[in-house]
């Protein structure tokens, strides 16, 4: 297990090796781990394998040498030596057949083990807890979201990611997410569409706690930007279509406009008809997210959670991103997920997570005022914003790194 987790660390981290001309031993835990796996391989097999491993095949495959001195001993009292010879040609051919026998035995015992684990594991997804779904479910009214003294813990987690927070978002309006990393900004977002349930405390949409709403009304209400998205291998009106199955190649292709995408759809061979993926047309990241953004817009649904959507884009593709985000955001009620702060002071109100509690709130100005961890944020921003490599600066780079 150790292994494999290292191994899956080195390989996405092999664009770091690369760069800088290192070989796997330079990766020191994924080098240690292969190494203690050899070690504790050789090990076990010849400690413990090794002799019961030698008896098997020696009985198994010395029944004929065994078979011969039976043979001699037995021969001269036999009066009908034809049938004596076909009875010692059978249990010597049979005697041929047992270690293949075992040996299938063995395969088959190794993979009924197999199977058995694999079932196992998937008996552990299926026998997860699912959401409970009302009989008798209410209807949201308006779009308006609410946090009524939330508490969530992850399960296996010691301690909640999220506890007692509370506030509230007008239908229409625009709130925010900030604070530190790990303050529990992602899991509020995840709760509105019920990803998981509240440990206590209630998330309400439209009037109406989550728990008591269907899953398929509760997920027309909410369209959800996550910091990552993936295209699948179809064509780009494929996956914009996404989001509403029935959508005519009128409105994809509004959605991508709204979603700043004609430049996308100019440069493919076939529009929005051109395949996406292995064997068609691939996108950067910036525009991947674009086009999730399209798929947000057809949805058209009262509620968007952004889920820090400008995390990865470049200066060119967050500007378009910003100009979808006023298309998607007109009328909505939207929740967004920022660590960039520059993103997030218009909007109505600002809720600053800290260790999965609710430190402030209030609207740009007001935190700004209160002098507290916004305000803090806020000039360590600004100052990272405003660093510029100067010939000072690249100087005193090279002189430190000459003393290092």
């Amino acid at each position: 297990v150790k292994m494999n987790k290292t191994g899956t660390e080195y390989v996405r981290g092999i664009p770091v090796v690369k760069v800088f001309q290192q070989t796997v031993y330079s990766f020191k835990a994924f080098h240690d781990a292969i190494a203690e796996y050899a070690d504790t391989a050789q090990s076990y097999s010849g400690t413990f394998c090794r002799g019961p491993q030698v008896l098997n095949l020696t009985a198994l495959n010395g029944l004929v040498a065994f078979l011969l001195p039976v043979a001699l001993l037995l021969a001269p009292g036999e009066t009908d030596f034809a049938h004596f010879m076909a009875n010692f040609t059978f249990y010597a051919i049979f005697s041929a057949v047992v270690p293949t026998a075992m040996t299938k035995l063995m395969f088959v015992g190794e993979a009924s083990q197999m199977s058995a684990d694999s079932l196992a594991r998937i008996r552990s997804v299926m026998d997860s807890k699912q959401l409970s779904v009302p009989a008798q479910p209410k209807h949201p009214v308006g779009g308006d979201v609410r946090f009524e003294d939330v508490s969530f813990t992850y399960e296996g987690a010691e301690a909640p990611a999220v506890s007692h927070v509370s506030f509230s978002v007008p239908a229409g309006s625009t709130l925010a997410l900030v604070g530190p990393s790990g303050g529990g900004k992602s899991t509020c977002a995840s709760l509105i569409p019920r990803f998981w349930d509240v440990s206590s405390g209630r998330v309400l949409v439209g009037g109406v706690d989550v728990r008591d709403m269907d899953p398929h009304e509760l997920m027309d209400q909410v369209a959800f930007v996550f910091q990552t998205n993936q295209l699948f291998r179809q064509t780009l009106a494929d996956n914009v279509r996404a989001s509403k199955p029935t959508a005519t190649d009128d409105e994809v292709r509004a959605a991508l406009s709204a979603a700043q995408c004609d430049d996308i759809v100019a440069k493919l061979p076939q529009g929005i008809n051109t395949m996406l993926g292995a064997g068609g047309a691939y996108l950067s990241g910036g525009e991947v997210q674009r086009v999730a953004l399209a798929r947000a817009i057809l949805k058209d649904a009262p509620i968007v959670v952004l889920d820090e959507a400008t995390a990865f884009a470049d200066p060119e593709n967050e500007a378009l991103i910003q100009r979808a985000f006023s298309k998607l955001a007109a009328g909505r009620t939207v929740i967004m997920i920022a660590h960039r702060l520059s993103t997030v002071v218009g909007a109505d109100q600002i809720v600053v997570l800290n260790q999965g509690s609710v430190q402030e709130l209030g609207t740009h100005a007001e935190l700004l005022s209160k002098e507290g961890l916004y305000a803090k944020m806020w000039a360590e921003y600004e100052q990272a914003a405003s660093w510029k490599i100067t010939a000072a600066t690249a100087d005193a780079a090279v002189t430190k790194g000459g003393e290092a």
